[in-house]
């Protein structure tokens, strides 16, 4: 009755490994940085104009 427990391989395998303390904190760090990353670059897209819309009218001041 040997124990035969391959490591676990795939996704099981990293969460596995990833929540084991010392490595826990550097997922941890990188999640955050890629959240960072991508809040900044996201931010800084500029948003496409709409077809077929046009600009508001100018306000002018009223006439008396």
């Amino acid at each position: 009755m040997a124990n035969d427990t391959k490591p676990a391989t795939g996704i099981k395998g990293f969460v596995r490994w990833a929540i084991t303390p010392p490595q826990a904190y550097a997922v941890y760090l990188v999640a955050l940085f890629v959240v960072a990353g991508l809040s900044f670059y996201l931010g800084t897209l500029k948003p496409k104009k709409a077809v077929g819309i046009a600009p508001p009218p100018p306000v002018s001041a009223p006439r008396n």
